[in-house]
């Protein structure tokens, strides 16, 4: 195994692929819109100061919506 190559030994970089980013954007949304309904169902119940996982999960969907945004505008 060699560590550095020359460029005449070196194969041709690989073509890229095209991919949707949208999708994973909107699964990982989702994930933090399953969080945020599911600690809203049971922050009611909860004891403690565990406030601030709310927040995190609403700063995720935020974050998941701004993220949507821009791999639309970079799909065109």
């Amino acid at each position: 195994m060699r560590i550095w190559l020359k460029d005449a030994d070196r194969r041709p970089d690989p073509a890229p692929v095209k991919t949707d980013d949208r999708k994973a954007v909107l699964v990982g949304t989702g994930a933090w819109v399953v969080a945020l309904v599911a600690l809203l169902v049971v922050m009611p119940t909860a004891e403690g100061d565990n406030r601030w996982w709310l927040l995190t999960c609403a700063i995720g969907v935020g974050l998941g919506l701004l993220g949507l945004i821009y791999t639309h505008h970079r799909q065109r």
